[in-house]
């Protein structure tokens, strides 16, 4: 059962929603919008379907996020409708909505078809995973740029209700962080850390808000790497764990790196370095504060750290000048979060102006100012990629002996959830039992 403030906070959080929604139609002239759950795809030529999760803006308003063929009704001065997928069906077992207060914001109208509901007159729109024609004979404007963009925006900053549900999915998935740490350190593979993660999350991995990061070894320095072995390494020197969590729609996305009973002496130093740099750049959040210069901070300090243990023999700023900061940490340093792992308006300001990233730093998924709600990932990293350091072979500036002692340790990432506030940083991530 949902806790009672948290309920009370969710019925402020669809208040809040259908105000704003009513402004952004009537400013976009709108008389509503229909918004898809979406469905699962099959593989092609079978009959089995990939994981599912339902779309963004309609999960924004029912949290349910294998919720599918369902769709929602907004519009102005009228109770949303919820046109509620529940099919009689004896192979698979029938969707149900939860017993909360939450349902009794909508018009609940129970389909057992998956087609869209017809639609009142007027202009409507139609947004998720549906095709100009569908949206067409519905007399309807498919995904319209303009109306999306300003429901993007609506993500950005959350309120009380969404920061609760942030919280409670951080603090979910540092359980699983734990226990994944536990089995590496007892000797388990890649395998058997994501084994205990999801004992200890209490979670089958299609409900994971993306496929979890366990990398051991040099597997920690393969930045989406997709695997997990099944048997433990001679040498356990590294684990590297980005692993997250879903609750009630809303996802955390953190990562943790540790030392193995193996490692070079050099290496967990290294871990304790890029965790002061994480610490440090954690504590600068504050509204109005360009997410770009943070993002340059973390190279000057990557830069600093570089030196201090020896892996490059020129100066800071020479390391960050001539990229080779970046060869150690091609990724930017965090991104939004939300009901998506990258949520969407990090580069667009709130007037739509599109905010590209800087040529130097092309993987930056947040070049905006800070405001005050938003909910942002820090993760600084330093990683031993040979195909990056291959440029800066011929340097003299990087200690290529220091740098081979930790080819077989992968890298370091260190990634929190933090909430912007007027008052200082908010770290959704850290907990006393951590």
């Amino acid at each position: 059962m949902i806790a009672p403030d948290l309920a009370a906070a969710q019925g402020r959080h669809l208040d809040a929603l259908a105000r704003a929604y009513a402004d952004i139609l009537g400013t976009e002239g709108y008389d509503g919008v229909l918004l898809y759950s979406g469905h699962a795809h099959r593989h092609f030529a079978d009959d089995q379907t990939a994981s599912f999760a339902a779309y963004g803006h309609f999960l924004h308003w029912v949290p349910m996020a294998g919720l599918a063929h369902s769709w929602l009704l907004v519009r102005p001065d009228h109770r949303p409708t919820l046109y509620f997928h529940a099919p009689e069906d004896f192979w698979h077992l029938m969707p149900r909505l939860p017993e909360e207060a939450w349902v009794e914001a909508f018009e609940v109208e129970l389909r057992a078809e998956t087609p869209p509901p017809s639609l009142p007159a007027g202009r409507f729109a139609v947004l998720g995973e549906v095709s100009a024609a569908l949206a067409s004979a519905l007399g309807a404007e498919a995904n319209p740029e303009a109306l999306t963009a300003r429901l993007d925006e609506l993500r950005v900053r959350k309120n009380d209700y969404e920061v609760a549900c942030l919280r409670e999915a951080n603090r979910r998935a540092l359980a699983g962080h734990r226990a994944a740490r536990e089995a590496f350190l007892a000797g388990g593979a890649e395998l058997d850390c994501q084994l205990a993660y999801l004992g200890a999350t209490r979670s089958r991995e299609s409900d994971l808000p993306y496929q979890n990061i366990v990398g051991i070894n040099a597997h920690g320095g393969v930045l989406h790497y997709q695997h997990y072995d099944i048997d433990t390494p001679a040498r356990r020197n590294g684990l590297l764990l980005d692993g997250g969590h879903r609750y009630r729609g809303y996802c955390a996305d953190i990562t943790r790196t540790w030392p193995g009973p193996d490692a070079d002496p050099i290496f967990a130093p290294l871990v304790e370095g890029v965790t002061a740099l994480q610490r440090r750049l954690v504590t600068a959040l504050r509204p109005g504060l360009s997410y770009v210069a943070l993002h340059e901070q973390m190279h000057a300090g990557l830069g600093t750290l570089l030196v201090e243990h020896g892996l490059v023999r020129c100066s800071a700023d020479a390391a960050v000048a001539t990229g080779i900061t970046r060869a150690f940490c091609p990724h930017g340093l965090g991104h939004l979060l939300g009901l998506q792992v990258h949520d969407p308006g990090g580069r667009v300001a709130a007037d739509g102006t599109p905010l590209s990233p800087p040529a130097c730093h092309p993987a930056l998924r947040l070049t905006r100012e800070l405001e005050a709600g938003m909910v942002v990932t820090m993760e600084p990293g330093l990683y031993i990629i040979p195909m990056l350091l291959e440029r800066f072979r011929d340097s003299r500036d990087i200690d290529w002996q220091r740098v081979e002692r930790l080819a077989d340790h992968g890298g370091v990432r260190i990634e929190d959830n933090v909430l912007v506030t007027a008052q200082g940083p908010d770290n959704l991530t850290l907990h006393d039992a951590e």
